[in-house]
C-alpha cells in the first residue's frame, strides 16, 4: 500500500509514563505503515522539560502557533513527591497550563460512545462537550499561608495612580489565603471559541458561573459573554437553529442530570476540570474522552483527556503486561490528521482519520477491550486484551477498511 501523503508537519509533543509507551507502540502499529508521517516533534517528558528549563513546553506551543495543528500525549505535572522522584530542578508548571496560556485557548472534551456502554445517568442519549476555559482562576493563583495573626488585603495600583484596597480577612490565628486573577481578553476569547464551536457542530450552548455569588469575578464572565453573542453571534445562531443558554452552575448540574444530552456546556477553567471528568466517567472512562484546545485565530492541539497512567507504567517498569486503554491517544492523532487533512485540502488523510477511528469502534463492537472498558459492557460478551494485542485488532480492522 502507498502510503498517504502530507505536505504540512503536525506538531507532536511526546509524554510520559505509560501514555509515552502507548504513543511509540501507536505509532508503530497504526501510523506509520500508513502515514508518511511529517512531524516537528518536541520532547515534553518530564526529564527533558527539567533539562531545557521548560523551554521544550513553550517552543512547542509557539510551534502549534506557526504549523496550526498539534498533537500532545499526557505528561506529569510535578508534585513534591514527583520533584523528588525525578530529582528535579524545581516543580515545573503544567504544560496543559502553559500550552493553553500561549494559544489563547478554549478546551473541548467530548466522550467516545459506543452501544455497549451505557451512560451511569439514565436519561443521557448522546454526548455532553465540555468547553474548559484554559486560562487564569486557581491555575495562575498566588497563596500565603498566614502563620500568625494579622490582616490580608487585596490591593490593585493602576498606571493612572488610581488605587484599590480592600480587607481580605482579618486573621486571628494561622490560616491560608489566595489570590486568583483573569482577562477580558481572555474570556472574551474563550467566548468566541464557544461560539464558534457550537456553530460548527450546530449545537447549543450552555454557560454556567456563580455570578449570584462572585458578583464581579463571575459576573465579568457573564457580562462578556451577553456582549460577544448579541454583537456577533445572536443572528448566526438563530440561522442555524442553536441556542445560547446562561444559567448558574449549580442550576446547570440538575438541568444536565435531567437532560438527553447534545449539547455543549461551557464552564470556567476549575468547573470545566472536573466536570469533564464527571462527564467521561458517567460515560463510561477518561480513557475514552477526546480533548482539542481551540484558539480563537483557528490553531488546535489534540490530545487525550486522562493523565500519564502512572500504575500501569510501574508494572509495566517490573515486566508485567498491561491492559491499558489508548482509544483517546488514538483520537487525539485522527482528530489532529483530519484537522491538517481539512487545511491542507488532503481527502486522503482526512479519510485516513475516519477510518482510524472506525477501526477502533469496530474492535470494541466486536467484544474486543481492555481491562478498564470489560466489565462496563453490556449485550455482548467482552474478551480482554493486552495494549499490545488490542492494537494489532484495530490494526486488522484499520487494514479491511483502507483496503
Amino acid at each position: 500500500m502507498k502510503k498517504i501523503a502530507m505536505t504540512t508537519p503536525l506538531v507532536e509533543m511526546d509524554g510520559d509514563e505509560m501514555t509515552r509507551i502507548l504513543w511509540k507502540m501507536i505509532k508503530d502499529e497504526l501510523i506509520l505503515p500508513f502515514v508518511d508521517l511529517k512531524t516537528e516533534y518536541y520532547d515534553l517528558g518530564l526529564p527533558n522539560r527539567d533539562a531545557t528549563a521548560d523551554q521544550v513546553t513553550l517552543d512547542a506551543a509557539l510551534a502549534t502557533k506557526k504549523y496550526g495543528v498539534g498533537v500532545k500525549c499526557a505528561t506529569i505535572t510535578p508534585n513534591a513527591q514527583r520533584m523528588e522522584e525525578y530529582k528535579l530542578h524545581q516543580m515545573w508548571k503544567s504544560p496543559n497550563g502553559t500550552i493553553r496560556s500561549t494559544l489563547d485557548g478554549t478546551v473541548f472534551r467530548t466522550p467516545i460512545t459506543i452501544p455497549s456502554i451505557h451512560p451511569a445517568v439514565k436519561f443521557w442519549k448522546k454526548p455532553i462537550t465540555i468547553a474548559r476555559h484554559a486560562y487564569g482562576d486557581v491555575y495562575r493563583d498566588v497563596e500565603i499561608q498566614a502563620t500568625e495573626p494579622g490582616i490580608a488585603k487585596l490591593v490593585f495600583e493602576g498606571v493612572s495612580g488610581k488605587k484599590e484596597e480592600m480587607i481580605v480577612h482579618e486573621f486571628k490565628g494561622p490560616g491560608v489565603l489566595e489570590g486568583m486573577h483573569n482577562t477580558d481578553k481572555s474570556i472574551r476569547s474563550f467566548a468566541h471559541s464557544c461560539f464558534q464551536f457550537a456553530l460548527s457542530l450546530k449545537q447549543d450552548i450552555w454557560f454556567a458561573t456563580k455570578d449570584t455569588i462572585s458578583k464581579k469575578y463571575d459576573g465579568r464572565f457573564k457580562a462578556i459573554f451577553e456582549e460577544v453573542f448579541e454583537a456577533e453571534y445572536k443572528d448566526k445562531f438563530k440561522e442555524a437553529g442553536i441556542e445560547y443558554f446562561y444559567t448558574l452552575i449549580d442550576d446547570a448540574v440538575a438541568r444536565v442530570m435531567r437532560s438527553e444530552g447534545g449539547f455543549i456546556w461551557a464552564c470556567k477553567n476549575y468547573d470545566g476540570d472536573v466536570m469533564s471528568d464527571m462527564v467521561s466517567t458517567a460515560f463510561g472512562s477518561l480513557a475514552m474522552m477526546t480533548s482539542v484546545l481551540v484558539s480563537p485565530d483557528g490553531k488546535y492541539e489534540y490530545e487525550a483527556a486522562h493523565g500519564t497512567v502512572t500504575r500501569h507504567y510501574y508494572k509495566y517498569l517490573q515486566g508485567e503486561e498491561t491492559s491499558t486503554n489508548p482509544i483517546a491517544t488514538i483520537f487525539a492523532w485522527s482528530g489532529a490528521f483530519r484537522k491538517r487533512g481539512e487545511m491542507d485540502n488532503l481527502p486522503e488523510l482526512i479519510n485516513y482519520a475516519d477510518q482510524l477511528e472506525g477501526a477502533c469502534l469496530d474492535t470494541l463492537n466486536d467484544g474486543l477491550a481492555t481491562k478498564d472498558l470489560v466489565n462496563l459492557m453490556e449485550g455482548i460478551t467482552p474478551t480482554q486484551l493486552s495494549s499490545a494485542q488490542f492494537l494489532k485488532a484495530i490494526r486488522e480492522r484499520l487494514e479491511k477498511r483502507l483496503a
